[in-house]
């Protein structure tokens, strides 16, 4: 049997996206969802130079005090993505870094508002595709001493 390189996570982490200045957001992980998502408000998109990006606002908490950050990253692809009500809508796609425990990873991330939801972000399958195992009965398993107490 070969080394098994993946890494058991359970079914929502606290992660960092360091490209967009996020150093926590806590994440479900969804093997449902194909593509990952980011909770994004106030999303403009500009050009420079031949190159289109999308300029966004992100809660990385939830909270009456939570803190606003303003975020900017380079748009890939914009896709029809069907919500888990059914529901199908045009999204922006940006392409940034993942921090989860040791691994710092390329992912895409669709543009959504999240707003009522109880997560700022879904990991979808694609990003832990071959990275991670998923326990579904244990939570944090990556980010212990990353919790707030």
């Amino acid at each position: 049997m070969g080394k098994q390189t993946q890494r058991m996570i359970g079914w929502r982490e606290w992660l960092a996206l360091p490209d967009l200045g996020i150093e926590r957001i806590k994440a479900k992980i969804d093997t449902g969802a194909r593509t990952s998502s980011l909770h994004a408000f106030d999303i403009d998109t500009e050009t420079v130079d031949g190159v289109d990006y999308a300029t966004f606002s992100v809660e990385p908490e939830q909270g009456e005090n939570s803190s606003v950050i303003r975020c900017c990253a380079p748009i890939v692809d914009q896709r029809a993505v069907t919500n888990s009500g059914g529901q199908a809508s045009d999204r922006l796609v940006i392409q940034t870094t993942m921090a989860l425990g040791p691994k710092t990873i390329p992912i895409e991330l669709t543009l959504a508002s999240r707003h009522d939801m109880r997560f700022r972000m879904l990991l979808g399958r694609h990003a832990i595709r071959r990275r991670f195992l998923v326990d579904p009965g244990r939570s944090y398993l990556m980010s212990r001493r990353d919790l707030k107490t």
